[in-house]
């Protein structure tokens, strides 16, 4: 007997599996990045690029950075958890449930907080800028602030149609 494939639902919950558990590795690095800007400063410096002769400034925006982005990683699991939530109820046949009407709001809520941290990178990184060069890359997302809009609103129309889908079964 030929073993059967895994289908979409199986294979996104393996994914949002390893994304947590990506996401805790991920705080864990950051977190020892931050704790090495104390001890090895210029190691750091170094090891990301900057010159030796660059301003503190440089390191204290590093560091804001970096604490930014260990705010960002319980918030990144909040996500990752909702849909793992989200996709056990939609395997297990009752998705349309008030619960996950309410994970898509705190998903909503949580990508709001994410977009808000992206905001800050982007401020740390001018004001840095303006004593000493720091490129990572950034730019502001709109595609992430359409995705919270968006997630918005559907988890108004989920919770909507929850609520109908509860009044047609109490009328049969």
């Amino acid at each position: 007997m030929m073993p059967s494939r895994p289908n979409l639902l199986s294979t996104t919950r393996l994914v949002l599996r390893a994304l947590l558990s990506l996401n805790f590795i991920l705080g864990m690095g950051i977190g020892a990045l931050l704790l090495a800007s104390f001890f090895a400063p210029q190691w750091l410096q170094a090891t990301l690029g900057a010159r030796p002769e660059a301003p503190p400034a440089l390191m204290t925006g590093m560091r804001l950075i970096m604490l930014i982005g260990l705010a960002g990683v319980p918030l990144a699991n909040l996500v990752l958890a909702r849909l793992l939530a989200m996709v056990t109820t939609v395997r297990d046949g009752a998705p349309f449930i008030p619960a996950n009407a309410a994970r898509l709001q705190a998903i909503a809520w949580a990508l709001l907080a994410i977009q808000i941290l992206n905001l800050a990178v982007g401020a740390v990184c001018a004001s840095v800028s303006m004593i000493y060069p720091l490129d990572i890359g950034w730019s502001p997302s709109v595609d992430g602030w359409l995705s919270v809009l968006l997630l918005f609103i559907l988890a108004r129309v989920f919770d909507a149609g929850t609520k109908m889908r509860i009044d047609l079964e109490g009328t049969v």
